[in-house]
């Protein structure tokens, strides 16, 4: 065979079609369940610390005057409580596909990365580790919004 009857070298071509969006969305569809199962076990956890906050004041390192916010830690734990239990409902949205359930996620997410950061002072490894994992899930749900459909 002779260099004229070889046919052309051509590049691999990138697929683009159906396969193609199907292998990208289902890759962010990973990351949205593991968005939604996050933002419920944060939920459980920050209503976990509502109720030490109502129930147990001493529990924590300062008294509520070293708070960035100067409020008394029922306030802090009521707080707490009710984005632990919005999260919980968002993130079981999220998860059956409901579109508000991400949008809901999301909000609640930077709220609750904004309150622990109030709360920084009275219990700072925890809320550190809450602030990091908000940003987690903010990032999951957000950098992709158009190849992941509710």
């Amino acid at each position: 065979m002779s260099t004229s009857e070889m046919p052309p070298a051509s590049a691999p071509e990138r697929s683009t079609g159906p396969a193609a969006d199907r292998r990208t969305s289902s890759a962010w569809v990973g990351w949205v369940v593991f968005a939604a199962v996050l933002a419920i076990t944060m939920g459980v956890f920050e209503a976990i610390e509502g109720l030490v906050a109502i129930f147990k004041d001493e529990y924590y390192l300062v008294g509520s005057s070293g708070l960035v916010v100067s409020v008394d830690y029922t306030v802090w734990g009521w707080v707490h409580l009710v984005i632990g239990v919005a999260a919980v409902a968002a993130g079981v949205g999220l998860l059956q596909g409901r579109n508000w359930g991400r949008i809901v996620v999301i909000v609640l997410a930077g709220l609750s990365a904004l309150v622990n950061l109030g709360f920084l002072s009275a219990y700072p490894i925890w809320s550190t580790i809450v602030i990091a994992l908000d940003v987690i899930v903010i990032f999951a749900l957000t950098v992709h919004w158009k190849d992941v459909r509710g």
